[in-house]
């Protein structure tokens, strides 16, 4: 894995994101869908971040595995995201939703890599800008 990464992160780093996100997955309430998410990011502290996702009776207010994981990073004060690994039921890979994606973008670099992973085999590494080419960003 360490080829696929910038900024040395490294398979060690992998490990633990790949562990935290599986882990957390587990923990998901997803009473409707059945489809549970766990996600694990690590910032520049070298803390790793984990989250997994919420659903809600009025599906739109369900918080996704992702942005879960963002918002235990910035309570924690942290800031930047150099790794993602996301976490979901498969039998096939999923990917994270375009909100999600939005909401990665405001605290990682462009080429920031994002493991894609289903339970217990399977794995892609992909990078923000495959998802997203092009960013929302505003300068502030």
């Amino acid at each position: 894995m360490d080829k696929y990464f910038k900024k040395q992160i490294t398979d060690k780093d992998f490990d633990r994101l790949l562990i935290a996100a599986r882990t957390v997955r587990y923990n998901a309430y997803a009473p409707y869908s059945k489809y549970f998410v766990g996600a694990a990011i690590l910032s520049e502290s070298d803390t790793v971040y984990s989250g997994c996702n919420v659903e809600s009776a009025s599906y739109g207010i369900t918080l996704c595995a992702e942005r879960a994981a963002i918002g235990n990073m910035i309570s924690a004060g942290d800031k930047h995201i150099l790794a993602a690994v996301i976490v979901t039921a498969g039998p096939n890979i999923g990917r994270p939703c375009g909100m999600c994606l939005q909401m990665i973008a405001e605290f990682a670099d462009n080429d920031l890599p994002i493991v894609l992973a289903i339970p217990e085999t399977e794995s892609r590494v992909m990078f923000l800008l495959d998802f997203l080419p092009k960013p929302f960003r505003l300068k502030v």
